[in-house]
């Protein structure tokens, strides 16, 4: 009989928390996730779910903008914000509801509250201790806001999806994708939309393709652009507007300020120490390619590692973690190297693999070929902003290995799934050009690029 109480314990009940657990579970093992907030994690409450739904309905904005130059008569009175809101609520409650459920089914034992580190293979949550052979933190991150006077005024992503009403006016802080989706997104629903950037352009981890062609699409949609400049004093005033001193520029006043100025781990409370597991500089908890942190039998996904924080990554690393543990396979363990990613703006961009600056770094100039195509799509052809579509591939060696794909237009979500698969089984420019194209299509310019 094993010593422990549970063979697994789970602090977090994300997607990366969830996938460890209903695969450990799956082989057997005696599990139990430990959650004070609601099941799902960010993704499912305040991230990709809900995000996506107000994605849909910015894009059924662009449709109805666009619909004229294709014949069609189209009076819009307006947009129910509330109502939206009311529908995204109740389809992410029920995800919520389904997943008590699923736990229940997968035996797995959920436990509410706020967990803590007594030692490394004991936690207390709730005053209830409990010991396991594995320990594995899958907390999250938490959305941040800058040590500024009245900062606290502004709204972070989490109260994005809070909002009762939509903004007449608001101001977007910020240059990674939570910045650009959500400015897109206010923008196309009718917001009078103002984003701050602390440099030149927005997504600056992105290859320069990406962020050059979003840049004008954000301009071309109406969204005003202020660059090199950052936010100083914020001031509420008569009325509930706010006023927003900056470093470079006149003041702003506005209706919403929305921090998305970055992410940092929920580690706070958790009592690592005692468990002997040392945080990074950045709060986050170092692990190894296996997930292992420093401390045997202890392991951190998803989020709170800071790598890589996708809701796919977090379940694909979940679910090798917990073959590797107690499926019988000791070197399963997820490749961070060839990571697909999109972020959902208008339009959708999507990339895989290496910039091309990275590539020319990594490989040299001299060995780095790069074939790019920039068009207007037919969906666009009767537009009143006929918005482009961007595309490079990134090649590299005598055989032209395809290292890097980044596409930004119409479809380039769904587009690049199918082409991270080519990129990961090593296709070279070859491949891609002995592949038929699907015409008329956007995603054809990938295999006929020259």
């Amino acid at each position: 009989m094993s010593r422990y109480d549970y063979d697994l314990i789970t602090i977090g009940a994300g997607s990366g928390g969830l996938s460890v657990a209903e695969r450990a579970a799956a082989y057997g093992r005696r599990c139990v996730i430990i959650e004070a907030g609601p099941l799902g994690g960010t993704c499912v409450n305040v991230g990709c779910v809900p995000k996506k739904i107000m994605w849909f309905a910015a894009h059924h904005a662009h449709a109805l903008a666009d619909a004229a130059g294709f014949g069609f008569d189209v009076y819009v009175g307006g947009h129910d914000w509330a109502a939206l809101k009311r529908a995204r609520d109740g389809y992410v409650g029920r995800i919520v509801e389904w997943y008590g459920g699923w736990l229940a089914d997968q035996h797995i034992e959920l436990i509410r509250g706020r967990a803590h580190c007594i030692d490394a293979h004991t936690v207390e949550v709730e005053g209830r201790r409990l010991s396991a052979e594995h320990l594995v933190i899958a907390t999250g991150g938490l959305p941040q806001q800058p040590d500024i006077p009245g900062a606290s005024f502004g709204i972070d992503s989490n109260g994005f999806f809070a909002l009762e009403a939509r903004p007449a006016r608001a101001v977007v802080v910020g240059a990674g994708y939570i910045a650009v989706e959500l400015a897109g997104v206010l923008r196309a629903l009718g917001t009078d939309t103002t984003l701050l950037l602390r440099k030149d352009t927005v997504l600056r981890e992105f290859d320069p393709m990406l962020g050059e062609t979003l840049m004008s699409a954000l301009a071309a949609d109406g969204v005003r652009i202020l660059t090199r400049t950052e936010p100083q004093r914020i001031e509420r005033r008569a009325g509930g507007s706010l006023h927003i001193e900056r470093s470079h520029g006149d003041p702003i006043d506005t209706d919403c300020l929305l921090w998305a100025i970055g992410r940092a781990p929920a580690t706070a409370g958790l009592n690592l120490e005692a468990a002997g597991v040392a945080l990074a500089e950045d709060g986050t908890i170092p692990v190894d390619d296996y997930q292992n942190t420093a401390v045997p039998g202890i392991y951190a996904l998803g989020d709170v590692t800071g790598r890589a924080a996708l809701t796919p990554v977090a379940i694909a690393a979940g679910r090798r973690l917990a073959d590797r543990l107690f499926g019988g396979q000791p070197d399963r363990h997820l490749d961070y190297g060839l990571i697909p990613s999109v972020v959902f703006t208008h339009p959708p961009l999507g990339t895989v693999g290496l910039t091309e600056p990275e590539a020319r770094s990594r490989y040299g100039d001299e060995a780095v070929r790069v074939y790019t195509s920039r068009f207007t799509p037919m969906a666009r052809a009767f537009s009143p902003e006929r918005r482009e579509t961007a595309m490079k591939l990134v090649c590299t060696g005598p055989e032209q290995r395809v290292v890097g794909v980044h596409v930004i237009g119409d479809g380039a979500d769904e587009m690049l799934q199918g082409f991270a698969v080519a990129v990961r089984m090593g296709a070279t420019k070859r491949d891609f050009d002995d592949t038929v194209a699907i015409h008329p299509s956007s995603a054809e310019e990938l295999v006929t690029m020259r």
